[in-house]
């Protein structure tokens, strides 16, 4: 995917979800977002680590999760002074979604999400989730969320790199049609309003992850404390039905 055109200006982060632009579609990041698993995740890649011989500290790895898993990999041996090529990277990455397939056995959605998206479905207003999870390592905590209809998902195998790169968000407002400027991204790690903000998008932050409100703030994003206020600002603008 093509990023923004270089030198064009962030998107720069509104007051208050009232002072965001109207959107045309909204993306979700998945993990530590709509669903409880960040935990899990952590969980993995130590596990990982330890299998494969590479030191790794829990607070890294926490800081980490969101970003691509091959980029993880790598940032996470650089600190014990290896470097790995893509292809190990590649395997450690592989590697850390079995394990996490093995441990996700009961995800649970976080406060709102299911009345968000059960808003959206009935609403006109497309939605997509974006993640870099591979295809594998998703359906679990989808089918934790009790949607209607299959959901229309972007992960990590349809870009050559994810996030923090804004190629995954790109795309998923490409194929729903829409300009990524007036796509809504609402993720819970810095990686996530980092690769919102390159591909030209309003950052909303949710701190039910591994980063604090503060360090989403400070990645470019306008911080709500629950999905249920995405859910109330979109029901006052009249896009999803039920009392503002």
């Amino acid at each position: 995917m093509t990023e923004p055109a270089a030198g064009s200006p962030p998107a720069s982060r509104p007051a208050s979800p009232a002072a965001l632009p109207e959107p045309e579609a909204i993306l979700f990041d998945l993990d530590g977002t709509l669903v409880r698993t960040v935990g899990l995740r952590i969980e993995a890649w130590l596990e990982t680590f330890a299998e494969v011989g590479l030191p790794a500290e829990q607070d890294h790895v926490a800081q980490l999760i969101g970003a691509d898993g091959r980029r993880l990999a790598q940032e996470v041996a650089a600190v014990a002074g290896r470097r790995l090529d893509d292809d190990r990277a590649e395997a450690i990455d592989r590697r850390a979604g079995e394990i996490y397939g093995r441990l996700n056995t009961d995800p649970q959605p976080h406060a709102g999400a299911r009345a968000l998206l059960a808003a959206l479905e009935a609403s006109d207003l497309p939605w997509a989730i974006a993640t870099s999870s591979r295809p594998e390592q998703v359906q679990a905590s989808i089918d934790a969320l009790g949607l209607s209809s299959p959901a229309h998902i972007v992960d990590g195998s349809h870009v050559g790199q994810a996030k923090p790169a804004p190629d995954l968000l790109l795309l998923a407002a490409e194929q729903l049609g829409v300009s990524a400027r007036r796509c809504w991204y609402v993720g819970d790690s810095t990686w996530d309003m980092r690769a919102a903000r390159a591909a030209g998008m309003p950052a909303i932050g949710v701190a039910t992850g591994a980063v604090s409100a503060d360090a989403l703030r400070e990645a470019g994003a306008l911080t709500v404390t629950t999905l249920g206020r995405l859910l109330k600002e979109l029901r006052r603008r009249g896009h999803v039905a039920g009392e503002g």
